[in-house]
């Protein structure tokens, strides 16, 4: 069996290098509760109402990453949902779960998506956790988040930046003097 030194797009190491300098390696370092916060304005009245009145639920979903250092990477998944019973506010629950991940030989093309499709995948079962388990320990049901599919939010986040782009170009013409 041949041992294949290509550095995946069939072209051989450039000199000084192996195939194992060029692979792409990403790997999770760290999760973490940054910033978590529950409010119950109506409690007791709001948990009473329970049986009675079935809450209205709205969430929020933002998704940020920086560099922190060479080829490391802080990305913050932040999760708001919000309550309401009869137009009264049942519970506040705003999480901000972070990770650090490594992300090495990552082409440039790649990072953007990988940090913010990706990695917060990686992030929300266990985010999801936490608001289960919170908004429970408040009292409530616990509120079990469906799937969100990062990748189209990446997609919508990128159409809206071009179209701000887009408007900013066609609100500034380019001007002769």
């Amino acid at each position: 069996m041949s041992e294949d030194t290509t550095n995946g797009s069939g072209a051989q190491p450039a000199v000084g290098e192996t195939a194992d300098d060029q692979l792409i390696q990403v790997g999770v370092l760290a999760q973490y509760v940054k910033d978590l916060s529950f409010e119950n304005p109506g409690a007791p009245a709001s948990l009473q109402k329970l049986g009675e009145v079935k809450p209205q639920i709205d969430v929020g979903v933002n998704v940020n990453a920086r560099r922190v250092a060479d080829d490391r990477f802080e990305v913050d998944l932040q999760i708001t949902a919000k309550a309401l019973q009869d137009n009264d506010p049942a519970f506040l629950v705003e999480l901000l779960y972070s990770g650090i991940f490594a992300a090495v030989n990552m082409p440039d093309e790649a990072l953007q998506p990988f940090l913010l499709i990706e990695c917060p995948r990686i992030l929300f079962p266990f985010a999801r956790r936490i608001i289960a388990d919170v908004t429970r320990d408040g009292g409530f049901p616990p509120l079990l988040l469906e799937p969100i599919d990062f990748a189209t939010l990446y997609r919508q986040h990128l159409a809206q930046a071009q179209a701000e782009a887009q408007k900013e170009v066609e609100g500034h013409p380019n001007q002769i003097n």
